[in-house]
């Protein structure tokens, strides 16, 4: 029997009609009577692919596919780099489930650390033991470190899925996700000093991220068709990030938030002076882009919430993230069990001891999340100016 190899096919750069040129790959595809019968697809222009590295760099997901029915064993020539194109083309692209803001930090993670050690590797040379000093090695936090084995361990595991490798080496890659700082958490009083240092629509962002604990791109990805007065509940359906909207982060993210009366009167309030109020605009509508999108996060906290931290003496690293771990400690603080808590932040998975509780009904949530917008209410009502 005839010896079937892993095809590397050849890149040609020729000249086309009107003078351009343009980039095409050859290969050989085998027939169903055993003969072999040259293919070429057309690649991109010289102005899309000025080099020949980017156009390589273009052809390699491609040519794993052409090589999808080899036997894994005469494949052991395929590198990381091919396998990290075609996992791209794959898995981190529109429809494959990852929002937009993993599939850019993803992208990250791999131009800036990954390639640059691992591209020309093949997949039999690397090895857990010399990925678990490379990481050790790395000027990055624990967690950034943690989501970097963990993206190697996604892209071996696409390899084993598609047969080019029997093993994941990455799952015997110990790396610890701890924090090496405790992330600041805010006291009620702080809470309220800062609030009241707002204006809107900053005001109103800040007290309902408070309230409810939602993630900043969940927050502001709102629109007024989202809240549900009557019912007192929020339906998170959405998140946007660097002003893409896509899908939650989690199914569990999805779940209805219970919203606490006088949240909703001050939701109400915002609502009657904001320029977009009809049920199809943002809840936090942008005037720069004339109500077409929310604010940038960024913005909102440049503009209103770094003076007002300042003016209510809040110090230290402060960002939108704050105001969730501060609701979840508060909650923990009023003596909330660890499953409502769970549910209240809409944790797509728990711990075993988590695991352990029952599903907390909705009126158990909403007495829960009452309690914190009481001790932010106690003082009165705040203006919403």
């Amino acid at each position: 029997m005839k010896r079937i190899r892993f095809q590397q096919g050849s890149l040609w750069l020729y000249e086309r009609a009107g003078g351009d040129r343009a980039w095409e790959y050859r290969w050989y595809e085998t027939q169903i009577d055993g003969t072999r019968r040259r293919r070429s697809t057309f690649i991109g222009t010289v102005r899309e692919f000025p080099t020949e590295a980017s156009a390589q760099k273009a052809v390699a997901a491609l040519r794993a596919n052409i090589n999808a029915e080899t036997p894994r064993t005469q494949i052991d020539a395929i590198s990381f780099s091919t396998l990290a194109q075609h996992y791209r083309e794959k898995e981190m692209c529109e429809g494959a489930g990852k929002t937009f803001a993993t599939i850019r930090t993803n992208e990250g993670y791999l131009e800036r650390w990954i390639l640059p050690r691992w591209s020309s590797y093949r997949l039999k040379d690397v090895k857990a033991v010399i990925v678990e000093e490379w990481l050790r090695s790395l000027p990055l936090a624990n967690g950034s470190r943690a989501k970097i084995r963990n993206l190697m361990h996604a892209i071996f595991n696409h390899a084993v899925r598609w047969e080019w490798h029997d093993r994941n080496p990455i799952t015997q890659v110990r790396q610890s996700a701890k924090r090496q700082r405790v992330p600041i958490v805010l006291k009620i009083e702080q809470l309220k000093s800062l609030v009241e240092q707002l204006t809107e629509p900053a005001k109103t962002a800040v007290l309902l991220d408070i309230l409810t604990g939602l993630r900043v791109s969940e927050l502001l990805a709102l629109k007024w068709s989202d809240v549900d007065f009557e019912n007192l509940e929020l339906h998170v359906t959405r998140s946007i990030s660097l002003q893409r909207v896509g899908p939650c982060k989690t199914e569990a993210s999805q779940k209805p938030v219970p919203l606490d009366p006088e949240l909703a009167e001050v939701l109400l309030m915002w609502r009657r002076q904001s320029a977009y109020p009809m049920d199809s605009d943002w809840v936090f509508a942008s005037p720069a882009s004339k109500g077409k999108l929310p604010y940038w996060s960024s913005s909102i906290f440049r503009v209103y919430l770094r003076p007002a931290l300042k003016a209510a003496g809040i110090t230290g690293k402060v960002g939108w993230h704050t105001f969730r771990h501060s609701y979840a400690t508060i909650l923990k603080s009023q003596g909330e069990d660890v499953k409502t808590v769970q549910e209240l932040l809409r944790h797509a998975n728990s711990s075993i001891t988590l695991n352990l509780y029952a599903q907390a009904v909705t009126d158990t949530k909403r007495t829960a999340q009452s309690k914190i917008a009481r001790l932010v209410f106690d003082s009165g009502k705040p203006s919403n100016s």
